[in-house]
């Protein structure tokens, strides 16, 4: 099942690839190559039925990802697994392909040489990316992952980088990171292009670290380096390299693993143990398996230590029965972050519900806070409402209390201001008429806003009418369009049938053509049998003259005293009888060949009006005149 992911993974990124319209869907000839390439890299007997026969039914179109699964897991996943159980094929051989494919779309290095990573160290982060992204498409490196990985490769370089260091450089793919959760492959080749994260490091240097790192996590080297180690059978020493992996340790002549002299395999009765120092070799250690004793030394204590620590990780992971070591650590830092991830969650949660408490307190507050202020609101006022009655109370007894006196006061003055009513009531008939011009004017004044307020209001309506046609124009403009559209549509559809009516008249020019020509050759042989009726009728006018002229001799009469021919012996046995019928048969033959001769000049009239005015003799009178006047007898 993890193989299956791992290359599902690269199969994804070959299929992303050949999805130059972003659409999720791949032709079914590009799908055929893919294929096919997946074959021969895995080292599959390609079946090229297989396909055609999974998309019988789907013969038109492209083919979506998820139409393409069912095949890639029956004919393809499935063998792989079988393939690997078997040792068939190098799962590097396979990312190299697919790498090819989406590198060649995606990644783009810097054209003038300034570029930190070679094309081989591109497509080793990609492997290393692929190995530490998320199950989950499109694929994404989460940022602890992607800080473990520049851990690692900056260990390699004996470099460290702070805590503060790595959060601003993380921060600056914050955006991209927030909207998708992580980091994309691309990114991630970027920000090893761009130096940010290197710190001035040479290109040979990050080279070398990451090999080391893609050995590791990737081949599952868990350590390598030069030890010394004893023959079995010479016992002499000889320095070799030595490559520990979960399943065994080999060792080859050299650094460059071109030449293996051996493989130690590790099983869970496999074990490590120090030895002292002797025979002039110092920091000695051997590993016992069930049949043999190998005995090592390493350059210092430290190395020793190093070397014993990884022989008894391998140990235990085959005791485990668990084929990586970073497989198994990536697992339980994905359990982690999981982990991780329930717990904030759940705080947050635990923090959503405190805060829609502390909410629903502080609403509740409000709403006390505010029937209170309703009730002091409804006091106060209340209290204006008594204070008022009151002073109104009070201003009407006074008002009458004044009244009266001002009544007693007029009863004593009446007589000596009658005068003064008599010209304050004409000051006040003519302060009613200024107040009722001024009310007039007012009333006119109050028109004029009422019908200003009113044609506003036409405005408005006639606004909003405006908008309303224009709206209604505006939808005629978009159906015209739309018909526009289908007319046009319809145009391109009539002129492709008039292109193909032109196609077909064309190809039936072309036969009437040829049927042209055909008559036109007919007709060179009607007219060559033609030549040869009329030839072969001269000869009988010909004949009919002759015997003619014989039958008027034969029926001269013969006078008293004229001798009979005895030459000729034709004529011994001359009867009249027969040669009145023979007189018959002649006139008969003569009245015939006169009619034929008339029958086909009428014809040929004919035929030459149809004909444009070529004559053009027609067969059958020249068979009739064959059989009408046979040739003479000789």
């Amino acid at each position: 099942m993890a193989l299956r992911k791992e290359l599902l993974k690269s199969i994804w990124y070959a299929f992303t690839a050949l999805d130059v319209e972003k659409s999720g869907k791949v032709s079914k000839s590009q799908l055929k190559v893919l294929s096919h390439n997946l074959y021969t890299v895995l080292h599959i007997p390609h079946d090229p039925v297989a396909l055609e026969e999974h998309f019988r039914d789907d013969d038109d179109g492209p083919v979506s990802s998820q139409g393409y699964m069912p095949y890639l897991n029956k004919y393809i996943l499935d063998k792989a697994s079988r393939q690997v159980e078997e040792g068939a094929f190098v799962k590097e051989h396979f990312d190299e392909l697919c790498w090819t494919l989406t590198a060649k779309k995606n990644y783009r290095a810097d054209g003038n040489g300034n570029s930190l990573l070679s094309n081989q160290d591109a497509f080793r982060l990609w492997c290393l990316f692929n190995f530490l992204s998320e199950d989950k498409y499109p694929l994404i490196m989460v940022p602890d992952e992607v800080e473990y990985l520049l851990k690692k490769l900056l260990g390699s370089m004996s470099l460290e980088m702070g805590l503060g260091e790595l959060e601003e450089l993380l921060a600056q793919d914050a955006q991209s990171a927030q909207t998708s959760g992580g980091l994309s492959v691309w990114q991630f080749l970027e920000l090893f292009n761009s130096g940010r994260c290197l710190r001035g490091v040479g290109r040979d240097s990050l080279s070398m670290a990451i090999q080391e790192v893609y050995q590791e996590l990737i081949q599952d080297v868990l350590k390598q380096g030069y030890l010394w180690k004893r023959g079995h059978l010479r016992r002499n020493w000889a320095e070799r390299w030595f490559q520990l992996q979960p399943s065994c340790l080999c060792y080859f002549g050299s650094e460059e693993c071109k030449e293996k002299r051996g493989t130690i395999p590790l099983d869970a009765q496999c074990c490590v143990e120090v030895l002292p120092d002797r025979e002039g070799k110092r920091c000695m250690f051997c590993v016992k398996t069930a049949s043999r004793t190998y005995e090592m030394s390493a350059s210092d204590t430290r190395q020793r230590q190093e070397w014993t620590a990884a022989i008894q990780t391998a140990i235990r992971l085959q005791a485990e029965g668990k084929t990586s070591l970073h497989k198994d650590l990536k697992q339980k830092r994905r359990e982690q972050r999981e982990q991780r991830e329930r717990r904030r969650a759940a705080k947050e949660e635990e923090l959503l519900r405190l805060q829609q408490l502390q909410e629903e307190k502080e609403r509740k507050l409000q709403e006390l806070e505010l029937l209170q202020e309703a009730q002091r609101q409804a006091e106060r006022l209340l209290q204006e409402e008594e204070e008022r009655r009151r002073s109104q109370h009070r201003e009407l007894q006074q008002a009458l209390e004044g009244q009266l006196r001002e009544a007693e006061q007029a009863r004593a003055s009446m007589q000596a201001e009658m005068e003064l009513k008599k010209e304050e009531a004409a000051r006040q008939r003519q302060r009613i008429a200024e107040l009722e011009e001024m009310q007039e004017r007012l009333q006119e004044a109050l028109q004029l806003e009422v019908k200003a307020r009113r044609d506003e209001e036409a405005v408005r309506l006639a606004q909003t009418r405006l908008l309303e046609e224009e709206e209604e124009k505006l939808k005629q403009l978009m159906h015209l369009k739309e018909e526009q559209e289908r007319y046009i549509e319809r145009a391109q559809q009539e002129k492709e049938e008039l292109q193909q009516e032109m196609a077909l008249q064309s190809r039936s020019l072309q036969q009437a053509q040829q049927q042209l020509e055909e008559v036109r050759q007919n007709r060179q042989r009607a007219d060559e049998d033609v030549e040869a009726a009329q030839r072969k009728l001269r000869q009988a006018s010909t004949n009919v003259k002759h015997w003619n002229i014989q039958m008027n001799r034969l029926m001269h009469p013969i006078e008293p005293g004229d001798k009979r021919p005895t030459t000729s012996s034709s004529f011994t046995g001359f009867q009249p009888p027969p040669l009145a019928r023979r007189d018959s048969s002649l006139k008969r033959l003569t009245r015939w060949g006169s009619q034929g001769s008339r029958t086909l000049s009428a014809n040929s009239s004919e035929q030459k009006s149809l004909n444009g005015g070529n004559e053009t003799p027609i067969l059958a009178f020249a068979s009739q005149e064959e059989k009408l006047d046979p040739a003479p007898e000789k």
